[in-house]
């Protein structure tokens, strides 16, 4: 390993100060610019599609900078690398049902959270009106929600937090379980919480055995892909109304889905990668 291309970064609170550091820098680069052409041309660009990608992807980006400029190139004397590779066709018949079966798990858990009553009810019409007035083009939603998320938040939760707690001496479930949490976090409703915890870690697991960056950003586009088809073709994100089924076959099946492909994947795939 100490001849890797990839650095031996570890992660800490302070990476984490780093990062909100970097994204707050991003943010207000792009809020400044805004100001300015709004005083140049008289037009708020925070309408526009265009400038909702950019305001997403420079926030992302500077995050990133500055871990690397802050505290991968400072510690490691190398710059921010990750392993990007594909691996072999199996490997893909594994994961993604196995993705399925959790993302089936996560909605019936995420169902039972209420949408109604004086804090729930508050808060979930807030949470949806601020979803829809997003953007109404299917278009810029598939692009920035299954493309540049998928892309940006695999770096960050799996490249950078769960890759450097593990550096840092922390046991893989750990943090697995802990970049999963903080992943929820960010996402700022406990409907979305759940269902980003879940899922985020089948996304740290299939990173840390196949140690490609490649396969979670794909099973994360996959799952965002999915809900903006729900979204965008039901107005509902839900399988169970989608396929006018009980919402407990939904959860037997993921169940069944999920726990026969974590056990053909951990127990029976012997295939193990590494870094090199």
């Amino acid at each position: 390993m100490e001849n890797s291309k990839y650095p031996k970064f570890t992660f800490t609170w302070f990476g984490g100060v780093v990062l909100l550091g970097g994204l707050f820098a991003g943010t207000m680069l792009i809020s400044f610019f805004n100001v300015f052409w709004m005083f140049t041309f008289k037009e708020n660009l925070q309408y526009k599609d265009w400038f909702f990608m950019a305001s997403n992807a420079i926030g992302f980006l500077t995050a990133i900078a500055f871990f690397d400029f802050f505290i991968v190139r400072p510690t490691t004397k190398k710059k921010l690398n990750f392993n990007f590779s594909p691996t072999n066709f199996y490997t893909y018949l594994l994961i993604f049902p196995l993705m399925i079966g959790m993302m089936f798990i996560a909605e019936f858990i995420a169902a039972q959270i209420p949408t109604t009553g004086p804090f729930f009810g508050k808060y979930y019409e807030f949470f949806s009106e601020l979803m829809n007035q997003l953007t109404d083009d299917p278009v810029v939603m598939i692009i920035t929600a299954v493309i540049m998320a998928p892309i940006f938040e695999e770096i960050i939760f799996r490249g950078i937090i769960q890759k450097g707690l593990m550096n840092k001496g922390v046991e893989p479930w750990k943090a697995i379980l802990l970049s999963s949490i903080i992943f929820g976090i960010v996402h700022a409703n406990p409907w979305q919480f759940v269902g980003a915890v879940l899922l985020g870690c089948v996304l740290g697991l299939v990173y840390y055995k196949t140690k490609s960056l490649l396969l979670p950003m794909l099973l994360h586009g996959f799952n965002n892909l999915c809900s903006s088809l729900l979204i965008t073709y039901t107005k509902n994100e839900s399988f169970a109304e989608a396929f006018k089924v009980s919402e407990w076959i939904i959860l037997a099946i993921g169940i069944v889905l999920f726990s026969l492909f974590y056990y053909l994947f951990m127990k029976k795939y012997k295939v193990h990668y590494s870094e090199i």
